[in-house]
C-alpha cells in the first residue's frame, strides 16, 4: 500500500530530475534575461505550474474510476517506460517561443507561458500517471510543483551560469533512467499480480 508521501516524493523526484534541460528550463533563462526579476517570474512558474499539474492529477485520478482501471497498472507501467524513452529526444526551442510581442508584465507572461508551454509536456503526463497509480492529487500535483520549482528556480536565479556546468546529456539519461526504472518496476508487479 502507498502512503501518501510515497506520493509526494516519488512525484517530486520523478519530476524535477526529468525537467532539467526541458523547454521550461530554457524559457526560464529566456525570462530572467529578459525581465532581470526572479520573484515574479518564479511566482508565475508556481501558479502555472499549480494549474497545469492540478488538471492533469485530477484527470489520472478520474481514470481509475473507469472501465480502464483493471488495466491501469498495465498502462501506468507503459507510459513510464514511454516517458523515459522520450527523456532521451531533446526538446527543440525556438527562439520566437521566448520572444512575446505584448508585454503583460513578469509574472503574467510567465503565467502564460508556462501553462502553455506544460500543455503535452512529460511533466504533464508523468503527473497524470502518477496520480492514477497513487490516486493521491494533493500529494501528486504538490510533488510535481516542487519538482518543477527545484528544477527551474535555479535557472531563473542563476540563468546562464548553470548551463555552463551542467552536463544536459548525464542529467537527460539519469531522468531517463529513472522513469524506466520506475515503468520496469511497474510492469514487474503487474505481471505478479495477474499471475
Amino acid at each position: 500500500m502507498s502512503l501518501p508521501l510515497d506520493a509526494f516524493l516519488h512525484s517530486t523526484l520523478l519530476v524535477a530530475v526529468s525537467e532539467i534541460g526541458d523547454k521550461t528550463q530554457i524559457l526560464s533563462l529566456i525570462l530572467a534575461a529578459r525581465y532581470r526579476k526572479s520573484i515574479p517570474i518564479i511566482f508565475g512558474i508556481l501558479v502555472a505550474t499549480l494549474a497545469n499539474h492540478a488538471l492533469a492529477a485530477f484527470g489520472g485520478a478520474l481514470l481509475m474510476h473507469t472501465a480502464l482501471k483493471a488495466w491501469m497498472p498495465l498502462i501506468l507501467a507503459l507510459s513510464f517506460i514511454g516517458l523515459g524513452l522520450w527523456i532521451l529526444i531533446p526538446d527543440k526551442v525556438d527562439d520566437e517561443d521566448g520572444a512575446v510581442k505584448k508585454d503583460y508584465g513578469a509574472f503574467v507572461t510567465t503565467t502564460l507561458m508556462f501553462f502553455l508551454a506544460e500543455m503535452g509536456d512529460k511533466t504533464q503526463f508523468a503527473t497524470i500517471a502518477l496520480a492514477a497509480e497513487y490516486n493521491s492529487i494533493v500529494m501528486v500535483v504538490a510533488g510535481s510543483t516542487l519538482g518543477m520549482m527545484l528544477a527551474n528556480m535555479p535557472a531563473v536565479i542563476f540563468g546562464d551560469k548553470i548551463m555552463k556546468f551542467v552536463p544536459l546529456n548525464w542529467v537527460r539519461l539519469i531522468a531517463s533512467l529513472l522513469f524506466i526504472g520506475f515503468g520496469l518496476w511497474a510492469l514487474y508487479q503487474y505481471v505478479i499480480s495477474v499471475m
